[in-house]
């Protein structure tokens, strides 16, 4: 009786035990791998919440956030994703985090994040091994020579996240599940684990790579100090604070009684002050600035642009800068212009040119101002070297440099940069050229700062004639690819020599892209490159960037490449598909009205393969036939 009694108690109390893990089994859920203490014991602000207000910036700054907590993971586990049964409760534990910053607001229906994409990534890459499988040694260690120091200045920063999106294009091309580690996030998350010895929870490992601030070390371990210091001094630091409250309203007083001469700046609350917290940016005066630009000197005008004139300056510290001073401004717009202006300092890359700071303040002569601070690139730009009074023809070893880099810089900013910036005035006198003839694309996101630019679809084109995709110039239409419009029409600049629009000898206008594809459409694709060019290319090279440059070129919006793929033709044996024919130009003349007449007549375009649409398929490019056509479909290798 007593054994069946005790057979009961331990039958109960096991029954008891077993029912939680029973529940947890049905449930699918085991508990998550992955330590989110990273981030509040280590990122600023403690309990603060986010100042923006846009759910897309908040969204990134969660993804990043995921990213550097899976970097975490990674360099402990060597598993780039926690467990598939383990997503319900790392979604969950995330959420609380988040709860902390940004109460009321759920991660997943927010930002259109599945449960199972936590789990989930590119090409179905899971482990450390898998990727080191996929990407060369040669590139990882490309890999680790960049980006294995710190990361806290622009310079080194800018050389790693270029290997890194660099490794990204060529191998991890495949598909990715959701957009939380999507392909685009595994070489930072790879790199912070293991190419960088500071790891991913080091500050200018987490701004560079994740974009996000830390606390001050300095500060943190001063911390202590300064409390017992302040219970010591408060009855000191309360009599300074009525002296100065005193001196301020002094000064305010001064200010509305005709001190004309002096300069208010702005207040602008949590906008302009988020960037100092997030960023490496300067907040200039609008005194230093002056002076350091000589009062605005015409002397030190060094560039004129829609948005206002560029200076030459020269900061206390010795170093020579651009100051870009914007024209028609209003204090209203500056939440606008400071969300910009963060944007713009969160891109890194070592074909952009870099912001240094700003400046937002207003003068009684002279209105509201608003300056950004630049690095002064002192090669000049393109266009001084192609069009200039430099007699020297640049060699074709530089101009390739400058086509590849070129490339590369805006394929970051389509698709490297979050979120994406389109340039929409690329041009000759917008690429600049460092001591090495490195190119660095400049002004990129300033024509979102103009009144015009500040919809998607605008009334007022901003961009330059003879560089502007024809659907923009037409419809407003904008895309990336009005941005490859804009480099095919430089890129044939730089091959060819000759300006955008032209004059022929008649004193007739030509535009070079009709100019162009008129020659390689007959056959004489290396007419196209300038007589006379020092040490120049093979021809099977120099015809390849050629048409390039005419596809990119196109008339047609869907006929153009992507930057991306651009930058695979031009840095890679990748074939150039044939090119479409293309309508007939607005300053045709009657023989080519002609030709296209009668193409159009017997059936067949003046293409000897037909029309053939440019995709890609399996990241190849491919020409796929259109209906009626007698040429067959074919992929590319």
């Amino acid at each position: 009786m007593f054994n069946l009694f005790l057979l009961t108690i331990i039958t109960f109390l096991i029954t008891l035990f077993l029912l939680p893990l029973s529940s947890l089994s049905q449930n699918n859920t085991s508990p998550c791998p992955l330590d989110f203490n990273v981030l509040p014991r280590l990122t600023s602000g403690g309990s603060k919440r986010p100042t923006t207000s846009d759910i897309a910036q908040q969204c990134q700054h969660i993804r990043q956030g995921l990213r550097l907590v899976q970097s975490h993971y990674l360099q402990n586990s060597n598993s780039f994703l926690p467990p598939p049964d383990s997503a319900e409760s790392c979604w969950r534990a995330y959420q609380v985090l988040v709860d902390r910053f940004l109460p009321n607001f759920d991660i997943r229906s927010s930002c259109g994040f599945n449960t199972s994409w936590i789990s989930q990534g590119c090409m179905k890459i899971t482990t450390r091994s898998q990727f080191e499988a996929i990407v060369p040694v040669s590139s990882l260690n490309d890999v680790a020579s960049n980006c294995n120091q710190s990361l806290e200045n622009n310079s080194p920063c800018a050389a790693c996240t270029t290997s890194l999106s660099t490794l990204q294009a060529r191998y991890l091309t495949g598909p990715s599940i959701g957009n939380v580690s999507d392909c685009q996030g595994y070489p930072s998350i790879y790199a912070a684990a293991f190419s960088n010895r500071y790891g991913p929870t080091d500050e200018g490992t987490a701004k560079c790579l994740f974009l996000i601030d830390f606390v001050s070390k300095k500060s943190s371990k001063n911390k202590s100090k300064v409390i017992i210091l302040g219970v010591f001094l408060v009855g000191g630091v309360g009599l300074l604070v009525l002296i100065g409250l005193c001196w301020i309203f002094r000064n305010k007083r001064k200010k509305k009684t005709g001190n004309f001469g002096r300069v208010v700046e702005t207040e602008l609350g949590s906008g302009l002050e988020s960037i100092g917290q997030s960023t490496t940016l300067i907040k200039y005066t609008f005194d230093e600035i002056r002076k350091a630009t000589r009062n605005f000197s015409r002397d030190n005008i060094i560039g004129r642009g829609g948005y206002g004139n560029v200076y030459k300056g020269e900061l206390p510290d010795g170093s020579v800068v651009a100051f870009k001073r914007f024209k028609n401004c209003s204090a209203a717009g500056d939440a606008n212009f400071a969300h910009e202006v963060e944007v713009i300092a969160s891109v890194r890359h070592v074909n952009l040119v870099a912001l240094r700071g700003y400046c937002t303040a207003t003068s009684h002569f002279e209105g509201h101002q608003r300056i950004i601070v630049c690095d002064l690139i002192k090669n000049g730009s393109l266009y001084d070297h192609l069009f200039g009074s430099t007699a020297e023809k640049l060699t074709w070893p530089i101009r390739q440099k400058i086509a590849l880099g070129t490339a590369r810089g805006l394929a970051y900013l389509h698709y490297g940069a979050q979120p994406s910036i389109i340039h929409r005035d690329i041009k000759a006198s917008n690429i600049l050229l460092d001591e090495n003839f490195e190119p660095k694309v400049a002004d990129f996101g300033l024509a979102k700062f103009t009144p015009e630019g500040m919809t998607h679809l605008s009334t007022r084109v901003a961009g330059t004639m003879g560089y502007v995709a024809p659907e923009y110039a037409l419809y407003g239409q904008l895309t990336e690819r009005s941005d490859v419009f804009s480099f095919g029409v430089v890129l044939l600049e730089l091959l060819s020599g000759k300006k955008a629009l032209m004059v022929d000898h008649e004193g007739q206008p030509s535009i070079v892209t009709d100019w162009a594809w008129s020659l390689v459409r007959e056959g004489s694709t290396l007419d196209v490159i300038e007589d006379g060019m020092p040490e120049i290319g093979s021809p099977d090279v120099l015809e390849k960037y050629v048409l390039v440059a005419v596809l990119c070129s196109h008339p047609q919006l869907y006929a153009r490449p992507t930057m991306d793929q651009v930058v695979k033709m031009l840095e890679t044996d990748l074939s150039i598909p044939s090119i479409p024919e293309r309508p007939i130009s607005f300053v045709a003349e009657m023989d080519d009205i002609e030709r296209s007449v009668s193409s159009s007549a017997s059936g067949q375009l003046s293409s000897p393969t037909g029309y053939q649409q440019f995709t890609f398929e399996n990241n190849h490019p491919s020409i796929r036939k259109e209906e009626g056509s007698s040429s067959d479909s074919r992929i590319i290798e």
